[in-house]
């Protein structure tokens, strides 16, 4: 007997060892995570930069949108437009070899997908693991916004409406179709506004809570989510207090509610391990519409939610006394402008979460205000008119220049090379007159932009 009841207990001892083992390296993670949205598009304040040039901070990268085809609200398409495809799929491996966690993040704010039937839902499904297959993302990011989600009835638990029992049960499929295609796990993560999750405390309908049953059915096989702590106003604390975006009481208070759980009418809402949580917010002010928050607020903030700090960032008391050391880390819209002089300095955003979170030296930025000396990389040019009859005229940024001639090169939406030419000049026009009508996408070096011939 007493055998066997050392038996029992090396193998409970070995269960508990296991499952803490699994709660660390199970999602295949860096320790702490910094997740970084990359543009699939030219913004002259937020300017392109070759996503494997990011800070070495950033581990999760993001691509910024796998959108809905043209005439649906379900058909998931992707195509890099600022970098050839077959060059981003090499970067795509280069990120990976460095360790980097590579995701296509589907949505965003200014698209809608909605799943309304079980066609579309398999159209969707079957789309983005194309997409997967392709470009061998490690996984995918929702980041399903606007009116894309939203709740009539039903509970946490029992939702009702079809546009969020679809999208779970898509999700589901591609997690299991990823696993049998890559024998791995893919990484699921989302990025909800904050009045979808948190905000279902106060309302339990339309949009007010309209992701907790995504969350709660997938919990399983989320890896990290970030709610937008920004354009979000003024949300309610678990104390039942009100706290407004930009101060280090709204990251506090969100991030504990989000791991705690919160009543809602439609149920409890049990929370996240704090593992499962970052911090989402705008690399800059001219980030977001609002929710910027000083660095010294976050660092505030972070300090007290990890447990380095016992005093109060502000007004909110944490509920959990020692707060929260396993919080996985931060979240921001976007690299591109965490890069860009434009907002503060270079990399002011890598280099604050370093400071709060890294857990071993990094190769970083200098954290002067630096002048970036451009490179033929940087090359990014604008296009007008377009849509076009006959000419497209392309213009280049001055710095240009300094690398002239350059080669173009004109694809049609099958990918095929119709035009070829070169150019000693940052102003130049390309002759279109005798294409069909249509989508076209122009190169110069490792810059894509499309055009639509009339």
């Amino acid at each position: 007997m007493k055998k066997k009841n050392t038996f029992y207990i090396l193998l409970a001892a070995l269960a508990i060892f296991i499952a803490a083992a699994s709660e660390v390296f199970a999602d295949n993670l860096p320790e702490k995570v910094l997740i970084g949205y990359w543009h699939n598009w030219e913004n002259p304040a937020a300017p392109f930069i070759a996503p494997e040039k990011a800070h070495p901070a950033y581990n999760i990268i993001n691509i910024a949108f796998a959108t809905p085809r043209d005439g649906t609200d379900y058909d998931i398409y992707f195509h890099p437009l600022i970098i050839k495809k077959d060059d981003f799929k090499s970067r795509i491996k280069n990120m990976q070899s460095q360790g980097k966690k590579v995701l296509l993040s589907i949505g965003g704010g200014n698209t809608s997908i909605t799943l309304d039937s079980t066609y579309e839902k398999d159209v969707f499904v079957q789309s983005v693991l194309r997409l997967l297959v392709d470009y061998e993302f490690d996984g995918i990011d929702l980041d399903f916004e606007g009116n894309s989600i939203k709740i009539t009835g039903g509970t946490i638990e029992s939702p009702i409406d079809s546009c969020v029992i679809l999208v779970i049960d898509a999700v589901k499929e591609i997690m299991a179709d990823y696993h049998n295609h890559f024998k791995r796990k893919a990484i699921l993560t989302m990025a909800p506004e904050a009045a979808y999750v948190q905000g279902g405390q106060s309302g339990f309908g339309g949009v007010w809570g309209a992701y907790l049953p995504i969350i709660d059915a997938l919990r399983d096989s989320i890896d990290i989510v970030s709610v937008q702590l920004y354009n979000s106003g003024d949300m309610y604390g678990l104390d039942w207090g009100i706290y407004s975006q930009a101060t280090s009481d709204f990251i506090v208070a969100m991030t504990e509610k989000l791991i705690k759980g919160f009543n809602t009418k439609g149920g409890f809402f049990k929370g996240l391990p704090e593992s499962k949580v970052a911090i989402g917010l705008p690399a800059c002010n001219r980030a977001a519409g609002g929710g910027f928050t000083p660095f010294d607020s976050v660092n505030s903030a972070i300090n007290y939610l990890l447990g380095k700090s016992t005093t109060p960032a502000g007004s909110y008391k944490l509920k959990q006394d020692g707060g929260y050391p396993k919080l996985r880390g931060m979240m921001t819209w976007s690299i591109n402008w965490d890069a860009s002089d434009s907002c503060s300095y270079s990399y002011a955003f890598a280099e604050n979460f370093i400071e709060n979170f890294a857990t071993k030296p990094l190769s970083i930025a200098s954290s002067q205000p630096s002048k970036k000396t451009r490179t033929i990389d940087d090359i990014y040019f604008d296009l007008f008119p377009n849509p076009a009859r006959s000419y497209i005229e392309v213009k280049l940024p001055d710095f240009a220049t300094n690398f002239l001639p350059l080669t173009y090169e004109v694809r049609n939406i099958d990918g095929q090379t119709i035009s070829r030419g070169k150019t000693d000049k940052i102003n130049f026009k390309v002759d279109i007159r005798n294409f069909p009508k249509g989508i076209y996408f122009i190169s110069i070096y490792d810059y894509t932009d499309k055009f639509m011939k009339e």
